[in-house]
């Protein structure tokens, strides 16, 4: 991509696992080249503490994230909006100005796991190289 500071928006429904991990891992491993955001259709208000945990067992800071409604960023130009769950692909989006590039990442949702912790834990990890390998191939220069 140019190298220009390139604005992405990645979208899921509930907005607590993975956009927001790949928000976070958009901004460690984009250099400055990016700013990456997120939000959901249906937000669930809070982020999946596992989501948080994961970032830190990968050494990434998630800092303060929240869960935000995609609204917020209604009229806000993107270069690039992602949704990386099947449900938020179907969705209607909001209308974003200077008609983005649109690209769908089918991942798993990590939430929806059972079974033992670490069996959950692997969900969660297993989200995250999805993302991870998705943004170095696709995004990054």
């Amino acid at each position: 991509m140019a190298n220009t500071l390139q604005k992405v928006l990645f979208v899921c429904t509930g907005n607590s696992c993975r956009s927001i991990l790949a928000e976070m891992l958009l901004h460690h491993l984009g250099k400055g080249c990016y700013r990456a955001f997120s939000a959901g259709s249906c937000p669930t208000g809070q982020v999946h503490p596992l989501s948080i945990e994961t970032l830190r067992r990968h050494g990434i800071d998630p800092g303060q994230p929240r869960s935000k409604s995609w609204g917020e960023f209604a009229g806000m130009n993107f270069d690039i909006v992602i949704t990386v769950c099947d449900q938020a692909a179907g969705e209607s989006c909001p209308l974003f100005p200077g008609n983005p590039a649109k690209l769908h990442w089918s991942i798993p949702d990590p939430a929806q796991a059972t079974g033992t912790e670490e069996e959950i834990n692997a969900a969660f990890d297993e989200a995250f190289v999805l993302l991870q390998t998705r943004i170095e191939k696709e995004l990054l220069p």
